[in-house]
């Protein structure tokens, strides 16, 4: 039965819910900018999927405690990611990280926070504790942006490299001693410093922010290069890849290089596979790795099937402990029964490949935003990998969801290499 307790329970978890910051999934489904408690929104929208998870648990509570509940619930965590798959919310992996995110959470500076998008995310990952946003960009305009879409963020760090600060000529000298055999003159190096890619990079490189989020409203190449210049690589690492994480129906698949080498020869390929297959072991996933052509293992003759089967080659005589074969064709690493019924001596035989690696970026590019668009994936990323310190690079026009998703990655990402200082 239904008891007064739980009644009273359940309208005030909807009330509680009314005056929390909306979902931008809402917001999109009524095509509203920021639906805010007031006149206009008193409770919440039947589609806000926290409805399900936040009511179910205040009458759940409300049971228990007025003891006329059947079953007593112990752990609610557990209770509540029940819930949430029964939603049929496939997006297990990226609870984990922001679990494990909101654990710990790191400095994020946000390069271009005059944005509504980027102000709407970092009031998000303030909100629930996953980062604290540092905002680079204009303080009057940001506020501006923060006022007319009733964002909150009091006591957040507003800073305006373009007029620059304390910090602006020790990061300058910084850049000039690093690139002044590469054509950066002193100046060059103090103009560049008022940009804000260059001053969000130092910032992360001097430790005074732990990671580095810009690319939402400039091409990815142009949001890469200041961070390479100032920051660079990992020591050993040659290059850096890009990396989505598709979340389907069957579970998370990574794609790469979906971002960057745009014709990688073999080899690039072998240290483009090797980034990922880490990156992979990070989540813990244990990777089975597909080295993707039009091809099934020396089937067809061509520039793209030799440079796969090159690259299969040399993984398996550098790194034998890795779970990777090809070249193949897409359906074949990702129907198991297909694999083993024509080529039973596959080292991915038993179980689908959980890692795609594309033999250029137009077909890597291609494959994930069709996945996402016809497939009804979620596509989560950019993931940069390579970089010495964590930089994040969005695409251009990502949703709020979806930079919610890149800083949670970012913050879990500095979180691992500050462990890995100490």
């Amino acid at each position: 039965g239904i008891n007064e307790a739980m009644k009273l329970a359940a309208v005030k978890a909807i009330a509680d819910l009314a005056k929390m910051p909306v979902p931008e999934e809402v917001n999109m489904a009524y095509n509203a900018r920021n639906f805010k408690f007031g006149k206009d929104y008193i409770i919440p929208k039947p589609v806000d999927s926290r409805l399900i998870t936040t009511v179910s648990t205040a009458v759940a509570k409300a049971a228990m405690e007025s003891g006329i509940a059947g079953k007593h619930i112990t752990d609610w965590d557990a209770y509540h990611e029940e819930l949430i798959a029964r939603l049929g919310k496939e997006d297990k992996l990226m609870r984990a990280l922001s679990g494990k995110a909101k654990s710990e959470p790191k400095r994020v500076v946000f390069a271009e926070a005059d944005n509504y998008k980027i102000l709407k995310s970092a009031q998000i990952v303030k909100d629930e504790g996953i980062a604290t946003p540092i905002l680079l960009g204009n303080k009057e305009k940001i506020q501006e942006i923060m006022q007319a879409n009733d964002l909150q963020m009091d006591g957040v760090e507003i800073i305006d490299p373009l007029i620059g600060t304390e910090n602006s000529a020790k990061y300058a000298d910084f850049l000039f001693q690093k690139r002044q055999r590469r054509g950066i003159t002193s100046f060059d190096a103090q103009k560049l410093m008022r940009n804000r890619n260059y001053y969000g990079a130092a910032m992360v490189q001097f430790g005074d922010a732990d990671a580095l989020i810009s690319g939402l409203t400039r091409n990815y190449g142009a949001t890469v290069k200041p961070a390479l210049q100032v920051i660079g690589t990992k020591p050993g690492v040659k290059l850096v890849a890009g990396m989505y994480m598709m979340i389907t129906k069957s579970g998370p698949v990574f794609f790469g290089d979906t971002t960057i080498n745009v014709n990688p020869t073999a080899q690039q390929l072998v240290d483009i596979t090797v980034l990922i297959e880490q990156a992979v072991s990070r989540f813990n996933i244990k990777p089975r790795v597909a080295v993707l052509s039009y091809s099934n293992f020396g089937s067809n003759d061509g520039l793209v099937p030799e440079k796969t089967r090159e690259t299969v080659r040399l993984l398996h005589e550098q790194y034998p402990e890795m779970i990777v074969d090809g070249e193949m064709q897409a359906n074949f690493a990702m129907n198991p029964t297909l694999l083993k019924d024509n080529y039973a001596f596959s080292a991915l035989n038993g179980a689908a490949a959980n890692t795609l690696i594309f033999p250029n970026l137009e077909s890597g590019n291609i494959a994930y935003k069709l996945l996402q668009e016809i497939g009804g994936a979620e596509a989560v990323g950019p993931i940069l990998l390579g970089m010495n310190k964590p930089v994040h690079v969005l695409q251009l026009g990502s949703s709020v969801r979806e930079i919610v998703n890149v800083v949670t990655i970012a913050v879990v990402d500095a979180q691992e290499k500050s462990a890995l200082k100490k």
